[in-house]
Formats: C-alpha cells, structure tokens, sequence
C-alpha cells in the first residue's frame, strides 16, 4: 500500500515537473531565448533620447538583434552638459562596424521608440563588448513644430506679397503688362523659331 503510493507521488511530480519545464520554454520562446542567447553590450551615448525606455527593440539593418537593458543619465562638470548613456544588449552573431549610424527611431507617428543602428562598412573595426557609439539625436516635437510654424509663416508672407502684387510672380498673375509682353514673345517665337536659333548662336 505504501508503495503504491510511493508510486503515485513519483508519476505526479514527474507530470508536475514536465508541465513546468513546458512553462519554462514557452516564456523564453515568447522572450527570443535571450536568456539562452550569448551576447555582449554596448554603451550609445545621445544628448536626447526623446522618451526611450528600458527594453525597448534596438535594430540592426532592420532586424530586432537586441534591446535596451540599462539607461544611464550622466553629468559632465567640465563641459558643463548632461548627456544619456543607452547600455544595450547584442545578440553575439552581430557585428557592428565601428563607422555605424545610431539613432532612436518611432514605430508610426506617436508609436513605441526604439533604437535603429544602420551599419557602417569598417566591419574590420566592429565594436566589441563595453564599447562606445555615439547616436544621432532625435528632433523634439516642439523644434519639428517650430519649423513646420517657421514653414507656414514664410507661405502665409508669399501669398500676401503675390495679393498686393509683390515681386516677380506677383506682378506676372496681376500685371497686364507683363503678361502681355510674355504672350507676345510666346507669339513671336512660334511664328519665327529660327529666333532662337540666332539667340543661340549670339549666346556662344
């Protein structure tokens, strides 16, 4: 009786065991096997990062071969500046040429930022683990909104000049002078093009 028993605990802790071993893989496949994966790190150093946080996707050419494991805020006393040290995390199999671009990058519009390295061609000086990249900075929002305000600004003057006849454009779409003038030489050249050609040959 005691060894039927005996029995019946060994086949529950061994089906115990085996549903929890099939947990296990399931996690780290949902994961990439980045536990299981061999890799080293990198330090990419901006001035801005524009929102990134800590496991967000860092891609190389495109493809998700890491991510950001640590984000460091570091003051330097002595050019008197803060800059942001982004530790990330890549799969070994990757190597990153040491003339490499790096910037953070936004999955749509408003999207999920991450960080996109676009690889250089010194593969003979590809980083190894610990190294440094400096990134490209991403624009703020309220510097693209600047722009496309600065952008407006200038149209909004252009039509103006053009409603009171400013400047070359103005003065052809509401001068009756200048357009005439062009639709006569338009006239004359269709009717003598051999004009042109001793324009032409005055001009060289």
């Amino acid at each position: 009786m005691i060894f039927g028993k005996t029995k019946l605990e060994l086949k529950v802790g061994i089906f115990v065991f085996m549903g929890l071993t099939v947990l296990v893989i399931f996690v780290l496949s949902i994961g990439g096997f980045k536990t299981w994966s061999s890799g080293y790190r990198l330090n990419l150093v901006f001035n801005f990062v524009n929102g990134v946080k800590i496991g967000a996707p860092v891609r190389f050419a495109g493809v998700d071969v890491g991510e950001v494991k640590r984000i460091n805020l570091r003051f330097k006393p002595v050019e008197n500046r803060a800059d942001v040290c982004l530790e990330v995390w890549i799969r070994d199999i990757v190597r990153v040429p040491a003339d490499s671009t790096v910037w953070v990058n936004t999955l749509g519009l408003l999207g999920e930022k991450y960080v996109e390295i676009i690889p250089g061609k010194d593969y003979a000086n590809s980083l190894k683990d610990n190294q440094s990249l400096i990134g490209v900075d991403p624009l703020p929002i309220h510097e693209i909104f600047n722009r496309a305000e600065s952008i407006l600004h200038n149209l909004d003057d252009g039509i103006i000049k053009i409603r009171n006849k400013e400047g070359s454009l103005g003065k052809f779409i509401y001068d009756d002078k200048v357009y005439n003038e062009l639709e006569a030489l338009v006239t004359d050249v269709r009717k003598n093009p051999w004009k042109l050609l001793i324009k032409t040959k005055e001009k060289k």
